[in-house]
């Protein structure tokens, strides 16, 4: 056990740096996933109170925002997936005020990622697949990306480390995910729909929609049309039959 020290995202930093040691990562559970995300995202979001005691993790696991899916854990849930993240070599315990038990990642290394990598694969540990412009907006609140041209490099990076995955082709509104996933829970791409799609799909509804109001529309006015004729054929027809009845008297 390690003893207490300021802790920050530069130390966790200069702990790669001056560690010769090669990405080790391996596949992980749900709950694994939430706690490594959790333990990443808090890191770099809220400094001060990092590292992390055992409520606190589970505090951050079960929080209503930014979390997908919802998890009710305990903290025999997280200890676990604690004591089994540190097996791996993903975290690690420190000695905390009080001899508290703190928890702090180590996932630069067991990743073999830098700083803007390690925001993206942390939004997608905590939310799962979203669409790429989900994923900018999320993780620059833990490390700043101007837009999706300075997110494409980073995700390009990121596929060829195998830590992620393409679900949908790219482009607008393209779907993607982290690559730790245990065989066999994968999601498949089918299962989404972009909100890109979604409008998409809902404005050609639209077009269609308007298409099949359009020709209703002309159809009846073609028929309006036709009937006009018939009154007025009708009209001429009366009138020369009116004429010709007065001529007889």
């Amino acid at each position: 056990m390690m003893t207490e020290q300021p802790w920050s995202d530069a130390t966790d930093i200069q702990t790669v740096d001056t560690n010769e040691n090669h990405p080790q990562w391996q596949p992980l559970e749900s709950v694994q996933r939430r706690v490594l995300g959790v333990l990443i995202e808090k890191a770099k979001t809220t400094p001060d109170s990092y590292p992390l005691t055992l409520n606190s993790i589970v505090t951050a696991s079960n929080q209503k925002s930014n979390r997908k899916p919802q998890m009710q854990l305990d903290s025999e849930d997280v200890g676990q997936a604690l004591d089994e993240l540190r097996e791996m070599g993903a975290a690690s315990e420190i000695q905390g005020d009080g001899r508290v038990a703190k928890y702090r990642h180590l996932a630069y290394q067991w990743l073999g990622v830098e700083k803007v990598e390690l925001a993206v694969i942390a939004e997608l540990l905590l939310r799962g697949q979203q669409t790429v412009g989900e994923l900018r907006s999320r993780a620059a609140r833990m490390e700043p990306i101007e837009g999706l041209a300075e997110l494409r490099p980073v995700l390009s990076s990121l596929k060829q480390k195998r830590l992620l995955i393409e679900l949908t082709p790219e482009g607008r509104g393209q779907i993607v995910t982290h690559g730790l996933y245990p065989d066999g829970q994968q999601p498949a791409p089918e299962a989404f729909e972009t909100a890109e799609s979604s409008r998409t799909a809902s404005a050609t509804t639209s077009r269609e929609t308007a298409s099949r109001e359009e020709m209703s529309v002309n159809v009846i006015r073609n028929e309006i049309e036709e009937i006009k004729r018939l009154v007025e054929s009708l009209t001429t027809r009366m009138d020369a039959l009116e004429q010709q009845i007065s001529t007889r008297r």
